[in-house]
């Protein structure tokens, strides 16, 4: 999962994107509230992890400008301030979730995953498509009940799919999701790992289908 995270704080924010790249989630960093709305744009994100006390622009106007923008995008408020009064304002102004400093990293990523399943209208803690289910408090796929075997970077990519099931990826955004540690990948690895897979899911009725001009679709026909 892509994770935009918005902290004015360095220390914090090196941890944060080290402790989150640990398990599965990808990071990018901006310490300042008018960087949010470019990045936005720039790529595709799962989440916003926002503060509240940021510089440029502060995280209730980051939030306010998203909503009025009818970005839909879900938004965890990460802040010291923490009253009553604060967390209800966040959340009468489109906020999803907020939680105080400090905390355990291990409920940040709870929420998190929580935030992005809600998001997509599915409650259940694992995702799935069709016979296909991924667990992300295990990390494992399992495909009619049975353990799926992968390399990293084949479940790096079919993560990605399940995580967006009926929803276009490019290429462009599955090699920033799969290979997120490496630069200058050639797209056409994202082919070559899309063919093993397909292999892999032959005996199901999952399918990586590929829409011209848009990338790739994991989906199970009725």
């Amino acid at each position: 999962m892509r994770i935009l995270l918005a902290e004015d704080e360095t220390e914090l924010g090196t941890w944060l994107v080290k402790a989150l790249a640990q398990n599965d989630f990808q990071v990018d960093w901006v310490n300042d509230g008018r960087l949010v709305r470019r990045s936005l744009k720039a790529t595709k994100y799962d989440a916003l992890i926002l503060d509240l006390g940021l510089p440029g622009l502060g995280g209730h106007d980051v939030l306010t400008d998203l909503r009025e923008a009818d970005q839909r995008l879900p938004v965890l408020i990460l802040t010291a301030r923490d009253s009553l009064m604060e967390r209800v304002s966040c959340l009468h102004g489109g906020a999803d979730d907020f939680l105080a400093k400090p905390f355990e990293v291990s409920e940040l990523e709870a929420r998190l995953i929580a935030l992005i399943r809600r998001s997509r209208g599915n409650e259940h803690p694992r995702f799935a498509c069709g016979p296909l289910g991924y667990d992300s408090a295990t990390k494992q796929f399992r495909l009619q009940h049975e353990p799926l075997s992968l390399t990293p970077r084949e479940h790096a990519l079919l993560r990605a799919l399940i995580q967006h099931s009926g929803e276009a990826l490019s290429k462009r955004e599955l090699v920033e999701r799969v290979f997120s540690d490496e630069q200058d990948v050639n797209p056409e690895a994202i082919e070559v790992l899309v063919h093993r897979l397909r292999k892999r899911l032959e005996s199901s009725p999952v399918r990586i289908t590929t829409l011209r001009g848009m990338g790739y679709l994991l989906e199970c026909p009725p």
